[in-house]
């Protein structure tokens, strides 16, 4: 057994002081401080963890990563599962879906069957979650880094024996003809479908809503804009009561549209991911994504003609900047990265929040957001 004390805890609706939680491998109590202290007989057996003053927080969950630390999740191999996930555990994540990308059938079922592999295993650091399949069933107007020529048309077959293993499936809704794939998904699997690099219209995209897609990936990028005549696939957004990811870097989105996107879908409604590729805590240098060159420098990832390169983004980072950049509480803040994200892939009643008797995955952050602690189903993986 182990005890977090002095700390101000992050629920999913305040944040507490002068609380102690004790766990193992589960949240087992969360109690008052002078209580704490008056079980003098349970004192020596238990690990105290002292926050100093700390948040301590639910650990950081993020559903769309494709690397950091030097790997990618498309490198198929355990080994680099293991850096990604060692990696981004000293950054507050204690759950991740590692994403794909669109490269050949044979690349993207390596890189599947390893993490089916890791999803099993102790990998020193945030727990593989499941996938993330982003493409290849998407559109070549907003391929944004995917290659083209391994783009196909939304097919169950390409997914049959995988069901278990994906979490999320990116794709562009106006491929999938009478939405026959998004409904068959629907009605077999727990798979959630997510619109992204995709050119559909507003008409389209709220009926593939009504089919099945409830999410949405990277809101603003890689998907046709809003505009008042056209409101696009971002209007179609905005005015449903679908989940959208964003990536809140101030690079993929002007920090004045944070608030815009929260007060349109409400703070419960909205998922911060990274969208991190291999350069991620890494140096500025050349990198590489789905094959092609990537240049990063000053926290930008580019292709050499300038295009977005997913980012080198961090989930700390990501919730700092949406603090200071909307008037939300700091509970409300951790809840994108946390309890929205564990509910949207159905593990919340699991994961995601500082309850009791859910997985005791904590990580304890300064007011700055570095990261202390990180604790993953009881254990630590990081301390700093």
């Amino acid at each position: 057994m182990r005890a977090i004390i002095n700390g101000k805890i992050i629920l999913k609706d305040k944040t507490v002081e002068n609380k102690v939680v004790i766990f193992d491998k589960k949240i087992k109590h969360i109690i008052e401080k002078e209580d704490f202290y008056k079980i003098n007989n349970i004192l020596e057996k238990l690990d105290i963890i002292d926050a100093d003053g700390c948040y301590v927080s639910p650990g950081f969950i993020d559903l769309h990563i494709h690397g950091s630390g030097g790997s990618d999740a498309m490198d198929g191999t355990l080994k680099d599962l293991k850096v990604i996930s060692q990696v981004i555990a000293q950054k507050g994540v204690t759950g991740f879906l590692p994403t794909t990308m669109t490269m050949s059938k044979e690349k993207i079922y390596k890189a599947l069957n390893t993490i089916k592999e890791g999803m099993d295993l102790d990998l020193g650091g945030a727990k593989v979650l499941g996938a993330h399949m982003e493409g290849p069933f998407i559109n070549s107007k907003y391929k944004g880094v995917q290659d083209e020529k391994y783009i196909i048309k939304p097919s169950y077959d390409f997914i049959n024996g995988y069901e278990k293993v994906i979490k999320i499936i990116t794709l562009a809704p106006e491929k999938d003809y009478n939405f026959e794939f998004i409904k068959k998904v629907k009605e077999n699997t727990s798979i959630v479908l997510s619109i992204g690099h995709s050119d559909a219209i507003y008409e389209e995209v709220i009926e593939a809503i009504k089919n099945g897609i409830s999410h949405a990936t990277h809101l603003f990028n890689a998907m046709s804009p809003l505009h008042h005549r056209k409101p696009g696939v971002v209007g179609a957004v905005l005015s449903s009561d679908i989940n959208c990811e964003f990536i809140a870097d101030k690079i993929h989105i002007h920090p004045g549209v944070f608030e815009l996107i929260i007060n349109a879908k409400g703070p419960n409604k909205v998922i911060l991911v990274t969208d991190s590729m291999r350069a991620g805590c890494m140096k500025n240098g050349i990198s590489e994504l789905g094959g092609q060159k990537v240049i990063v420098k000053d926290n930008l990832a580019m292709l050499e003609d300038g295009t977005l390169a997913g980012s080198v983004l961090t989930l700390n980072r990501a919730l700092k900047k949406v603090l200071e950049n909307t008037k939300l509480k700091i509970h409300e803040v951790v809840a994108m990265a946390s309890s929205n994200a564990a509910r949207n892939i159905g593990i919340d009643k699991r994961k995601g929040s500082i309850e009791l008797g859910k997985d005791a995955d904590i990580t304890i952050f300064d007011e700055e957001f570095e990261i202390k602690h990180t604790i993953v189903e009881g254990r630590t993986v990081f301390s700093n």
